[in-house]
């Protein structure tokens, strides 16, 4: 859950104290940041606000967190993350403004600090909001899924809890971390330094994989699938070399179902369960399980991404978009 400080009073006005004194004549990135307060805390990062000294601004501020900051792999995972969301310029992303170390070398960004609620913050209120808010949320999360696969990046880490729902509209997709990047011809970017290694990036720590040569190098850690399970794909657990874009797809869905039905499509008390459910069983359609009208088209639609064969989906997010903005409203308009 995010814990935003409430916005500082400066944000009311802007005064002219803030706006014209001088720039330091020597620039030292280490006092640059100050007023810090944590938001939020990952499994590895933190995410806090501070003030951009420079430009009087407050931002948000995201490093690692103590016990990860000299891990080489969460450090290539945190700068991989800083770009990729620098260069995914879109609506529905957070703008990156810098990436840097600081005084003790380890590196950090900082992005535009939002206020807002989280799509699981969000749902833990649904009664608030009518269905038609909600699908839109997926529909401006889908644009900047379709931005991203168009420019050869899958997130892999769809959630309520990476959808944020800003103060003027905005909606945004956050958390790139566990992105996989690839170039038009489908082999992994930036792998060729490092596939020379003898140890596998993504299965760091395991003892059957340590003299392997690994031709896909991908920054999501230490022999551990990377993720939440409830929304993650059968190929993304099963830590499948060949997973593309369709990823994001069956995540979408996912949400879309818990959003029209309540429930999570896979099921299970404990861990191996969810994983079996997710792997194995096919979710019940969300008309079966909601307490409430679900329009056919939205049903249909969740069902479609949550297909467990990637060719079983639909193959872009641009078909889920032109599909979740057709009318589906009348239906309901009809009981």
């Amino acid at each position: 859950m995010l814990n935003f400080p409430e916005p500082p009073k400066s944000y009311n006005s802007v005064f002219l104290e803030e706006t014209d004194k001088p720039l330091p004549t020597k620039i030292d990135p280490r006092t640059r940041y100050a007023f810090f307060s944590t938001i939020a805390q990952g499994g590895k990062s933190l995410i806090k606000s501070c003030k951009d000294l420079h430009l009087s601004r407050f931002v948000c501020y995201k490093t690692l967190r103590p016990e990860f900051a000299s891990d080489e792999i969460e450090q290539r995972r945190l700068v991989r993350e800083a770009r990729v969301t620098a260069m995914l310029q879109h609506p529905n992303t957070v703008p990156t403004y810098e990436l840097g170390r600081d005084g003790r070398g380890n590196p950090y960004f900082t992005m535009k600090l939002v206020h807002g609620y989280t799509l699981r913050e969000i749902l833990n209120f649904r009664e608030r909001y009518d269905l038609y808010q909600l699908v839109e949320l997926v529909i401006q999360v889908g644009h900047a899924l379709q931005y991203a696969h168009t420019h050869g990046v899958a997130h892999r880490d769809i959630k309520p809890e990476n959808i944020l729902a800003g103060p003027y509209g905005e909606v945004l997709l956050l958390d790139w971390g566990l992105a996989k990047v690839w170039h038009p011809d489908e082999s992994v970017l930036g792998g060729n330094p490092i596939s020379k290694q003898k140890k596998d990036i993504d299965s760091a720590g395991s003892e059957s994989s340590t003299d392997t040569v690994i031709e896909d190098i991908s920054l999501t850690g230490h022999g551990k699938v990377q993720g939440t399970v409830h929304y993650m794909s059968p190929e993304q657990l099963k830590q499948d070399p060949t997973i593309d874009h369709r990823t994001d797809i069956f995540s979408i869905g996912a949400v879309l179902y818990e959003i029209i039905c309540g429930e999570k499509p896979a099921r299970g008390e404990k861990l191996h369960e969810v994983v079996d459910s997710v792997l194995h069983q096919q979710p019940p359609e969300a008309t079966a399980v909601a307490k409430h009208k679900v329009p056919s088209l939205l049903n249909d639609i969740a069902c479609k991404c949550l297909n467990k064969h990637p060719d079983g989906r639909f193959q872009s997010m641009e078909e889920v978009i032109m599909l979740l903005q057709q009318d589906w409203m009348s239906e309901l308009s009809r009981l």
